[in-house]
């Protein structure tokens, strides 16, 4: 009995010490693992560490070639596609995309594509990066928020003063709307605004090789709106090209009207950076118009043959009030805009919420999915990584919504100080266009009923125009992304408002 325990005492120990061998590999085995995985993950660190380290060292070099990868994406892409657009309107198969894609250079003139785009940049240079364009367009920002609270009297006499100090919106910011509209309509009846855009337009044609029609078209929308810019060459409409209707439209979606810029204004945005932007824009629009869809056609109109057209007031009164009444519309536009979307868009959050919900997923909000598609583009422009959240999602309501609602939240982010300085101007550049689904509906509207005999053009070149007037919104930022300087950055562009608005 005593030698059958021993023997099933030793099997006992021999069974513990091999499940203890096991073990003690297994554990090992682990360990190892576990190193090469945390040895892994240091080198995955230092090569991220280092990769940051480079790019804060040589930021700028970083950006301007982000900026050329994007450029040349899209010269090579609309280089191949603009044969297609302007010469054929059937399908092509790629055998035959390839075949034709030699001829595409021969229709693109290439004078105001290059023109375009170092007319932005020198424009940026003088007014972002050299101190005396800095403290010129300081001044002038200061003189249009000086010129914008005179309006504050009639805001006051109308609405009372405790209403229009609290900063609330429909008594401080839409009433600014009625004033700039009606100084606008008595330069308009002096005949200082043609003067003004007659010779700017003819120095832009000069200098880019473009039409009379589309410099005056560009050098108007940086003053006045993008409907009202459309009547001063209004005889002329019937006469355009597709490709001068393409500039037209795109002109219009780059650029932001005189009435809603007091209103951005208001909402924090800095008027130095919007005056930038209009200015930058302009050039960048003609630029990508004559890129997306190439002139092939011979054009009707010149320096000879076309005038503007003079204001119907009989005077300074009658111009004054015609002014203020043409901003009911746009005023009941911004409003019924207003309403209607950010009730849209609360709609689509309550369905995405329901959605994840079901899924299991509580953080699904139609803000967080444009912040994450527009993050990249938020980057290339200059903003810091941990803000292009914020920002990609004021890009995505720009271009989904309208920009009017963007600035808005762009003033709540200022005011809550979610942004930097710089990220605040770089979304300020990036929102500074009409390109947006609304403005779709009215160009189309307004472009179809001034020029009946070219709706079928019209509603041919829509879609291309409005990407073509994000690109040039997208590439402003992303030029001031890139000439920005945060030290100098922060003491000149802090022009603001006296208001302050509540939401």
């Amino acid at each position: 009995m005593p030698g059958i325990v021993n023997v099933g005492f030793e099997e006992n120990n021999e069974l513990e010490n091999l499940k203890s061998d096991i073990n003690n590999k297994e554990s090992y085995e682990k360990e190892e693992e576990d190193n090469v995985s945390k040895k892994k993950f240091d080198i995955i660190m230092m090569a991220r560490n280092a990769l940051e380290a480079y790019i804060s060292r040589h930021q700028r070099v970083v950006k301007f070639l982000g900026l050329v990868l994007l450029n040349s994406i899209v010269v090579i892409y609309f280089a191949f596609a603009s044969y297609y657009w302007v010469k054929n309107k059937e399908c092509m198969t790629l055998n035959q995309t390839i075949a034709v894609s030699a001829g595409v250079t021969d229709m693109i003139n290439w004078r105001p594509v290059l023109c375009g785009m170092i007319m932005q940049f020198l424009f940026g240079l003088f007014t972002i990066r050299w101190s005396v364009g800095r403290e010129i367009f300081d001044c002038i920002s200061n003189k249009i928020t000086i010129f914008l609270d005179y309006a504050k009297e009639g805001d006051e006499f109308i609405f009372s003063e405790e209403l229009v100090q609290k900063g609330i919106f429909a008594f401080s910011v839409i009433p600014v709307i009625f004033f700039f509209s009606c100084f606008i309509q008595i330069l308009y009846y002096i005949g200082v605004m043609q003067w003004v855009v007659m010779k700017f337009g003819w120095g832009l044609q000069c200098i880019m090789g473009t039409t009379i029609c589309e410099s005056l078209n560009c050098v108007s929308n940086t003053f006045i709106g993008m409907t009202e810019s459309l009547l001063l060459i209004k005889p002329y409409l019937n006469k355009l090209t597709s490709s001068e209707i393409h500039a037209v439209m795109c002109s219009g979606f780059a650029s932001v009207s005189g009435s809603v810029f007091a209103a951005y204004v208001k909402f924090g945005a800095d008027p130095a950076h919007l005056l930038i932007a209009s200015v930058m824009s302009a050039p960048a629009a003609l630029c990508y118009s004559k890129l997306f869809y190439p002139e092939t056609e011979k054009s009707e109109t010149n320096t000879e043959n076309i005038q503007l057209e003079k204001s119907n007031d009989s005077g300074v009164l009658d111009a004054a009030s015609n002014g203020a009444l043409a901003a009911i519309p746009v005023i009941l536009g911004i409003i019924a805009n207003i309403i209607a979307f950010i009730s849209f868009v609360a709609f689509i959050n309550g369905m995405l919420l329901w959605f994840g919900q079901l899924l299991g997923f509580n953080d699904w909000k139609f803000e967080r999915f444009l912040s994450k598609i527009f993050m990249p583009l938020s980057w290339i422009m200059g903003v810091p990584w941990k803000e292009c959240e914020d920002v990609g999602y004021l890009i995505g309501i720009k271009t989904v919504v309208n920009e009017f609602i963007a600035y808005k939240e762009l003033g709540k982010y200022k005011k809550q100080k979610r942004l930097s300085s710089r990220s605040e101007a770089i979304a300020t550049y990036a929102l500074c266009g009409f390109s947006n689904p609304a403005c779709i509906g009215i160009m189309i509207g307004v472009l179809s009923n001034l020029a009946p005999n070219k709706k079928k053009e019209i509603i041919d070149v829509t879609m291309r125009a409005f990407t073509a007037g994000s690109a040039v919104c997208f590439l402003t930022a992303s030029v001031a992304g890139m000439l920005i300087d945060d030290n100098i950055f922060s003491d000149r562009f802090n022009a603001t408002s006296n208001y302050t608005l509540e939401y």
